[in-house]
């Protein structure tokens, strides 16, 4: 029996952003799938998102304040994601 060369850097997963207010206006539409690698968390998925809407860059700087949903469920950016995954970017909001 042959051995798998398959590692776990080959495998991947597809995941959906929702991106809401800024985030939405700097990627120009409120969702976007990208393929990611597996053991992918909350926060490396933003990179994969800058990839593949540059857009997003100029945004980066508020993704420290950014609160996470995976799933309709709060998150925390360690959260490792799951194939099929929506996670949603909500950036902090000011107002008064």
């Amino acid at each position: 029996m042959q051995a798998s060369t398959t590692t776990n850097t080959d495998l991947q997963i597809t995941v959906t952003a929702r991106l809401f207010a800024l985030y939405r206006e700097a990627a120009g539409q409120d969702r976007l799938q990208v393929a990611v690698p597996t053991h992918t968390s909350v926060r490396d998925l933003w990179q994969h998102l800058v990839t593949a809407e540059p857009g997003l860059q100029r945004t980066s700087k508020m993704i420290a304040a950014t609160a996470y949903a995976v799933n309709g469920t709060w998150a925390t950016g360690d959260q490792v994601l799951q194939d099929g995954d929506e996670v949603a970017f909500l950036p902090p909001v000011s107002g008064g």
